[in-house]
């Protein structure tokens, strides 16, 4: 075993290579330098390897397959889709991930076109790449207890943030990073399969967290891992319906991990983001060849900086949950024998509100449009093409945006049921406008009929039996929106079992620039 910390430095002469590989303009002397790091010493090094090889061998052909991925995309910029979509995919699906190498790989033997390009990424990627198999490392190993393990865990990412020049941020960061640029999606809509590929990587890569997690003895967890395993290649089996259709959250696929971890979780969804980016940033010709480089540095800074597009942690969760596990791969332990059936079409764009997580819409490009509506919702900051950022950094966002009005009406409709669960009927009435229209129970009422009414008993049955909302949709049309959600209620209400679904439709209205409640209509069935 290797017991002290290795390090090498790449010095990179740009000015010869970006001279045979861009413009004559990107010419010029430019040095880059930076330094790979090794595993912090550590007796549970290698432990993960030990005890679950091919699991780990797996993380092997993952690493070619991404490095295949960043060569092909830099050097073959005019290559076919099928260059991908079916002669690498095939490879991979059918070669390396059946057959994966038994030692790590140098990456950089794979991609010299690409590490040279961006030496800095490759070695971010690499460094949170090894953050992953070290705390697989802490997991695996039986003879420490979970006080130890968080011990160890503490010290690995301390060990990772020692180096900010290659760490991601432990904030988490929004969507726009990824979805809302200039390039954002590019490599999504050119190379659907090759995108489900790389994000049933990633669900792997997090998901066997979750059985070190809750697997209650070492039969039990070597069992769940290979189930876990198995699943990946299930995923492969009728593509793209079966592969990943947004990109997987650590918290929604290996929630225990998330929970008990936070900060590591939050990293590794970083590092999955900007995995995207940077494929879009090298498939999108809007980014002039001489100018990637330039992006990519620019993606880099901004995931390892704590201030831009930084949300936070609850936020982060909500986002999670309202993506969808469905959507995601599903869970990688307890799942189905058959693969859940995705909510979203394949390839849909998320749009969250970065103040509170909740879901405002879906679209299948940068202008992403209001859920179910077909109207376009104003980006927030990807109106300017590539060519317009040529000359100089993008600007960050800034760091209070003021909330959408889909964002503001979810922020109301979610008020409005925790006002109803905490019973408090003050706050609930003050959201409703003076001209409210009320319609449940085949019955419908005004504001005061609803004070009278049915407040008292809505508030009751909220705080007796909690329902579990799919991600709400919002629609903005003007001064009127609509919000729309469906629920699951499963518990006990005076002393009778519930078991329902519901359905929920809200109208807003906009009165001197806030929002109100002005109808509701509730509807249920038992299951």
């Amino acid at each position: 075993m290797i017991t002290s910390i290795i390090s090498r430095r790449v010095v990179l002469a740009a000015s010869a290579f970006l001279f045979a590989l861009s413009a004559p303009e990107t010419a010029r002397a430019q040095w880059s330098t930076t330094y790979e790091q090794f595993y912090l010493q550590a007796s549970h090094n290698w432990t993960f390897r030990t005890h679950y090889q091919h699991a780990d061998r797996m993380f092997n052909a993952f690493d070619f397959g991404h490095a295949i991925l960043y060569e092909t995309l830099w050097r073959f910029p005019d290559a076919p889709a099928a260059e991908l979509e079916v002669r690498r995919y095939d490879q991979l699906t059918k070669h390396v991930l059946i057959k994966p190498p038994r030692i790590p790989l140098e990456e950089g033997a794979i991609e010299p076109m690409y590490a040279r390009l961006a030496p800095e990424a490759k070695v971010m990627f690499d460094w949170a790449h090894l953050l992953h198999r070290q705390l697989y490392d802490v997991l695996a190993d039986e003879r420490l207890s979970w006080a130890q393990r968080d011990t160890e865990v503490a010290r690995l990412i301390r060990y990772y943030r020692s180096r900010p020049d290659l760490a991601f941020s432990s904030k988490p960061k929004t969507m726009a990073l990824m979805q809302e640029q200039p390039f954002s999606l590019a490599f999504r809509k050119k190379y659907p399969k090759f995108t489900g590929l790389i994000w049933g990587y990633h669900w792997l890569q997090m998901g066997l967290y979750e059985p070190l997690m809750v697997g209650n003895t070492p039969t039990e967890r070597q069992a769940m891992v290979r189930a876990t395993v198995v699943r990946f290649f299930q995923m492969l089996d009728d593509v793209p319906r079966s592969l990943p259709h947004q990109m997987p959250m650590t918290v929604a696929v290996a929630p225990k991990f998330a929970e008990r971890y936070p900060e590591a979780a939050i990293i590794f969804d970083n590092l999955h983001s900007m995995h995207d980016v940077v494929s879009d940033i090298l498939t999108n010709a809007s980014v002039p060849r001489n100018r990637k480089r330039a992006e990519i540095m620019l993606a880099a800074r901004r995931y390892r900086d704590d201030t831009t597009e930084v949300m936070s942690v609850p936020a982060w969760r909500v986002m999670s949950e309202h993506m969808g596990i469905e959507n995601m791969g599903g869970p990688a332990v307890g799942f189905l024998p058959t693969l859940p059936t995705p909510s979203v079409s394949y390839g849909a764009v998320m749009r969250h509100d970065a103040q509170s997580g909740a879901m405002i819409g879906f679209g299948y490009g940068n202008a992403v449009t209001d859920a179910h509506a077909g109207h376009h919702m104003a980006p927030d900051r990807s109106a300017k093409t590539a060519d317009e950022h040529a000359g100089h950094a993008m600007p960050a966002a800034p760091s209070d945006p003021a909330p959408s009005d889909a964002a503001q009406v979810a922020t109301l409709v979610g008020d409005f049921h925790a006002a109803l669960e905490r019973g408090d009927s003050t706050k609930a009435l003050a959201l409703l406008a003076a001209d409210v229209m009320i319609l449940e129970s085949g019955s419908m009422e005004t504001l005061a009929d609803y004070r009278a009414h049915h407040l008292p008993a809505d508030i009751a049955f909220a705080r007796a039996v909690k329902a579990k909302r799919a991600p709400r949709t919002v629609t903005v049309s003007g001064d009127v929106a609509y919000s729309t959600a469906t629920s699951a209620t499963v518990g006990t209400y005076k002393d009778k079992p519930v078991d329902a679904l519901g359905a929920e439709l809200i109208v807003a209205r906009k009165v001197n620039g806030s929002w109100k409640i002005a109808a509701i209509h509730w509807s249920s069935r038992k299951r």
